[in-house]
């Protein structure tokens, strides 16, 4: 859907807005917005600037993020107090915009709060701040500025942007809010799409691997929980029978910083999940199988007994194992797939509040399915065909959620630089 532009257009003299619509004027955003240094109240409740959710009760952050965040506990001297409305840079307000708070309550004394005048549209501001051309001119003006270190209010006073009539704030407010749900919907669709797709790939692995590709094999009890009833010509043996396990050595002195100096032809493994868990390349390898695959696993933290495919020559960091066959009865690409069930039942048994770990005497412990070898070929070309069909329908979720997301961004940029004329089109939805 295409929307109109303004009648008429001046040059802005900024180089993030460029021209605006001749009725708006532009200034900087000490002219709208006043720091508040004013301490907190008794009863005020700590509150976390965050880019995902927002200025939020950090209880609530906690509960959100699963994990542990420390409150003041030597009381809150210094914290300063903020209203709902108010505007708050925090340390990575360089990184994702400026929040506004729905909340009152307090925060840290390292971030600034911002009372909006009362010409401004809260609602608005919430967008303009946190759109794509006041980032990218946040960042120019904020050079050199990182993790840790705050932005101040001089620099944000510094960044000239629009001054725009209270009625049109307030429409094309209101048409964001309309047209980010909308899309905000179709993206929540993707994800649920997303998750179903990730729910039956695993169905599909898990009785491939253990109840085989024949329905109507005569089954026997295994004897394990995971694995249940398993074709009755199927053996079960431990893993230690048939598999051996390593863990990485020469990589945990390796640094994502030093392999980027230093890099050269062999990746480095860790457990990361981007970049393919590489997380570097270095001059020299610590494991060679050539063409034969061996499994990686990573051993320590969330992800722990996560399993991917590796082949030639690499070296690991010391929080991942490889497990390689050491029988001609397994394959391994099969095992790949028959490890996968497994993993997952044993995640399932670790508290929530615990860190995961894996240990090879763990992995040996474990006892799997051992099925004919061309049994196992086969199921394994099934679920080579099965789960690539499901991974080219996650593709193009994903891929249809970057381009939503994409199109949010571009239409909040448009919309709050005045580059579309968006009136209509609120006053139409009201």
């Amino acid at each position: 859907m295409s929307f109109p532009r303004y009648p008429e257009y001046k040059d802005s003299g900024v180089e993030w807005l460029r021209e605006v619509p001749e009725g708006w004027e532009v200034t900087d955003g000490r002219r709208l917005f006043q720091q508040d240094r004013t301490p907190a109240l008794p009863d005020d409740e700590q509150l976390s600037a965050t880019q995902k959710y927002g200025v939020i009760p950090q209880k609530l952050f906690m509960e959100l993020q699963d994990q542990k965040v420390t409150l003041a506990l030597s009381g809150l001297d210094n914290f300063k107090h903020v209203d709902q409305g108010d505007f708050v840079i925090s340390l990575r307000s360089f990184q994702g915009g400026i929040e506004q708070t729905a909340h009152s309550g307090c925060v840290s004394p390292a971030y600034t709060v911002l009372k909006p005048a009362s010409s401004l549209y809260g609602r608005f501001w919430n967008y303009l701040l946190k759109s794509r051309g006041y980032i990218d001119a946040l960042q120019s003006m904020t050079d050199g500025i990182r993790d840790g270190k705050s932005i101040s209010y001089g620099q944000f006073g510094q960044i000239p942007v629009p001054q725009v009539p209270l009625p049109e704030q307030t429409a094309i407010a209101a048409f964001l809010d309309r047209e980010t749900a909308k899309i905000d919907a179709l993206v929540a669709e993707q994800r649920r799409l997303m998750e179903l797709l990730k729910e039956k790939r695993q169905a599909v692995i898990s009785h491939a691997v253990t109840k085989g590709l024949d329905p109507d094999a005569p089954m026997k009890p295994s004897g394990i929980e995971w694995l249940g009833e398993v074709p009755a010509h199927w053996a079960i043996r431990k893993i230690s029978h048939f598999f051996r396990a390593g863990k990485g050595k020469n990589g945990q002195m390796l640094t994502k910083e030093f392999c980027g100096a230093n890099g050269g032809d062999y990746p480095v493994y860790s457990g990361q999940t981007e970049n393919d868990g590489i997380m570097g390349t270095w001059d020299q390898f610590e494991f060679d199988f050539g063409e034969k695959g061996v499994l990686l696993s990573t051993t320590v933290g969330a992800k722990a007994m996560y399993l991917r495919q590796l082949f030639g020559q690499f070296s690991l960091s010391q929080n991942c194992m490889i497990i390689w066959s050491t029988s001609d009865r397994c394959e391994t690409r099969f095992y790949y797939y028959h490890f996968q069930p497994l993993f997952q039942f044993e995640r399932a048994l670790i508290p929530e509040h615990m860190q995961a770990s894996f240990r090879i005497e763990d992995l040996y412990g474990y006892k799997v399915a051992v099925p004919p070898m061309d049994e196992q070929q086969a199921i394994t070309d099934h679920l080579d065909a099965q789960t690539a069909n499901f991974d080219l329908l996650t593709a193009e979720a994903q891929r249809a959620i970057a381009l939503l997301q994409e199109r949010r961004t571009a239409l909040i940029s448009a919309a709050v630089t005045g580059q579309i004329d968006v009136r209509d089109a609120a006053s139409l939805a009201g």
